[in-house]
């Protein structure tokens, strides 16, 4: 009995210690953000800032267009994530449901690819959108973070395809549906939250890339939030810390309110895809 106590208590510990490890970064960067120059550099900083500020923010919205970046991210994450979404839904589906050798090698090569670095993919998919003349462009940021993000959103939907009873689709089989009426009328609604969990996946990873963005965007106008914090960096390296921060803060709020917004369905398609029929 004590033995299970002190190891539920070390988990407990584990747990916490973890949780103060991510907390930690955020909750110094919204310190910081609401921080006077003053404060900012003193030789004994404070957690909590002793007279708080919204200068930073006006001035980082001064110096750079993050309304404008904002919107760009925006437009590049959303349609990266409708795509993905639309493109990965019918190929998880043949994924899980059939069986044999093209099956397996397509499933181990959606796992290898996510192995490639970046640095191998950028060549390549650099002179495929100068080809195509969507360099500098929103809509060829998108094309790279769909290439980027389908392996991966292909995985975590054919997951869900497989929780999902093989029976229903059966019924609907002797019913009269074909193939496209089954995936549409009754595979896709009981996939909902695994095709929520994984626009968001989609979205929050295109929202925060920056190396595709920094390559591939060369005008302020076209550029997205992350490319455009590193204009807050100046020529020698010298941080311009507190509208950095302010903007950095306000460039994470998306994506935690979306996330806070549709975790329970993240969670139920988690605990659906845990149960087996």
């Amino acid at each position: 009995m004590r033995t299970s106590t002190t190891a539920r208590v070390g988990q407990y510990a584990a747990l916490l210690a973890y949780l103060v490890f991510l907390a930690f970064p955020f909750l110094w960067l919204i310190s910081t953000a609401f921080k006077p120059p003053r404060e900012l550099g003193s030789l004994h900083p404070t957690w909590i800032p002793e007279n708080h500020t919204l200068d930073n923010f006006r001035q980082a919205f001064d110096e750079q267009p993050l309304l404008h970046a904002a919107l760009n991210s925006l437009l590049a994450a959303l349609g990266a994530a409708v795509i993905a979404v639309v493109i990965a839904t019918p190929m998880a589906y043949v994924m899980a449901r059939r069986r044999g050798r093209l099956a397996r090698a397509a499933t181990g090569w959606v796992v290898v690819s996510q192995a490639f670095p970046f640095v191998l993919l950028i060549i390549p998919l650099f002179l495929v959108l100068k080809n195509l003349g969507l360099i500098n462009s929103v809509p060829g940021l998108v094309m790279v973070y769909v290439v980027w993000s389908l392996p991966f959103a292909l995985w975590m939907l054919a997951g869900y395809v497989r929780a999902v009873p093989a029976e229903l689709e059966e019924a609907a089989a002797v019913d009269g549906a074909g193939r496209l009426r089954t995936l549409v009328s009754v595979t896709a609604p009981l996939l909902a939250p695994g095709i929520v969990a994984t626009a968001l996946f989609a979205f929050i990873t295109a929202w925060n890339e920056f190396f595709f963005a920094l390559v591939l965007l060369k005008t302020p106008e076209k550029q997205t939030l992350p490319v455009i914090l590193t204009h807050f960096i100046g020529a020698e390296g010298v941080a311009d810390l507190g509208p950095l921060a302010a903007a950095a803060f306000l460039a994470t709020l998306p994506s935690l309110v979306i996330f806070a917004l549709i975790q329970r369905r993240i969670t139920g398609g988690m605990l659906a895809g845990a149960v087996k029929s």
